[in-house]
């Protein structure tokens, strides 16, 4: 079984919440798996629903005048016994059956019994439901394995993590040997990626022809999925998807439209983009015009990065034995696009927003995020001149932004230069986007208008 991180979340919530809870994100991350394995472990009976596979349950609703008239449905086709309080009711591929994502409020209220819902293409399908189920349904967004669930799937220890995490936070060197396994560790990932389907048949076989043959067939599905969506025309969302790997080779990595038709500006694709998007299979990163924090009032809608979900599939998407230059180190292919995938596909899986800057006389930041209040500029380096960077001098030497602090991201050791913090690629599994629970509380003082 693949550890993932979002278990323990998924069981701290069970734990301390009483609603519902909407497993979001593409195609076989493995949503459907983790949720049955948390239900049939935390609670005594559960009760699996699946409105694509079972007909019958998608007329589960139909007539149906309160949340108890609903209940006894579900107990009529219901293979496990409905105890109050014990029981977990997972409704899967609620795509077919929208109608359950509003009734979840009522069946909540009435509070016998615990509720978890998914389904594929969620961010596309449920758009447009009637009335969400707000205050009583939270949502989770799961992603493809990130490099540290990827590298203790591998059987990287977790002392190893956690040493190599001091050394993140302590700005110190990482044993050499370790080093060089974990930077090993790190050419693998970006071949196999974190879809866990791949990662289960590269861990059983370690044969990087199936492990093609694996990735290959979930790029079918995303392009059936595709097809699928406005037949007519479909927004050009075939010609999108396949022109990611190119963009990304090229010099700026920005999305130029007229690769796609010269005569269409981007309100012509903009569907087709938030589609992407949508369905996790594309990760834009907006281009801000200046380094300060908030980010979102310096986003420019129309300039951007588009990489997939995972690297895995955009070295699939590259073939031409990519898989084995990436081993080998070969000097003659880009290694940039996929490092800077990978470091698009940790950052969000880890909470930030994806933004990136660029400016005529300062240059171009591979990425830049919020953090702890300030701007963080991040940039990632494959080849051995990680220290020559420009446009990260620029920036850092403008007054008007103090930045405090700066990352390159790169394939040696720990080092620290100033401002600037040169860190190995692995540890973008140790950059997280901290969360403030801690109730904040404020007073005004208002004597003298009483």
């Amino acid at each position: 079984m693949l550890r993932r991180k979002i278990e323990d979340r998924i069981r701290d919530f069970y734990e301390k919440d009483k609603k519902a809870l909407l497993i979001t994100g593409a195609r076989q991350v493995g949503k459907t798996y983790i949720i049955r394995e948390f239900g049939r472990s935390a609670f005594e009976s559960f009760i699996e629903i699946n409105f694509l596979e079972n007909r019958t349950a998608q007329t589960l609703l139909e007539n149906a005048v309160s949340s108890a008239d609903i209940l006894l449905r579900i107990s009529a086709i219901a293979d496990q016994p409905l105890i109050p309080g014990k029981t977990l009711i997972f409704f899967d591929e609620v795509q077919e059956c929208k109608e359950i994502v509003t009734a979840i409020k009522f069946l909540v209220d009435e509070g016998s019994y615990r509720y978890i819902l998914s389904g594929s293409l969620l961010g596309v399908n449920l758009k447009d439901i009637r009335s969400a189920p707000v205050g009583y349904m939270d949502v989770f967004e799961m992603y493809p394995l990130d490099f540290e669930e990827f590298a203790l799937a591998n059987g990287v220890s977790q002392r190893v993590i956690d040493s190599l995490r001091n050394a993140y936070k302590s700005r110190t060197l990482v044993d050499s040997l370790v080093h060089e396994r974990m930077m090993d560790l790190f050419r693998l990932y970006l071949i196999v990626g974190g879809m866990p389907s791949v990662v289960t048949r590269y861990l059983k076989t370690n044969n990087l022809q199936e492990v093609t043959q694996e990735q290959q067939a979930i790029l079918s599905l995303y392009r059936q999925d595709i097809s699928k969506y406005d037949p007519k025309n479909k927004l050009y969302l075939e010609d999108i998807f396949a022109l990611i790997p190119s963009e990304l080779n090229a010099k700026n990595k920005r999305f130029i439209l007229k690769n796609l038709n010269e005569n269409f500006k981007f309100s012509r694709y903009q569907n087709s983009f938030l589609w992407l998007k949508n369905a996790g299979v594309a990760l834009p990163t907006f281009c801000v015009t200046e380094p300060t924090v908030p980010l979102m009032l310096n986003k420019s809608a129309n300039l951007f990065k588009l990489f997939l979900s995972d690297v895995g599939l955009l070295a699939a998407m590259y073939m031409d034995g990519i898989q084995i230059k990436l081993l080998n180190r070969e000097k003659n292919i880009n290694f940039g696009s996929v490092y800077e995938n990978v470091a698009a596909q940790e950052l969000k899986a880890h909470g930030f927003k994806l933004y990136y800057f660029n400016s005529k006389k300062q240059g171009e930041l591979d990425f830049i995020v919020e953090k702890d209040g300030d701007v963080l500029p991040i940039e990632i380096k494959s080849g051995k001149d990680y220290a020559r960077h420009a446009a990260l001098d620029n920036v850092m030497g403008n007054p008007d932004y103090a930045i405090p602090m700066a990352y390159v991201f790169q394939n040696d050791n720990v080092k620290v230069d100033g401002r600037i913090v040169y860190l190995p690629m692995y540890m973008l599994m140790f950059l997280q986007k901290e969360t403030n629970t801690a109730p904040q509380i404020y007073k005004i003082d208002l004597d003298g208008l009483k």
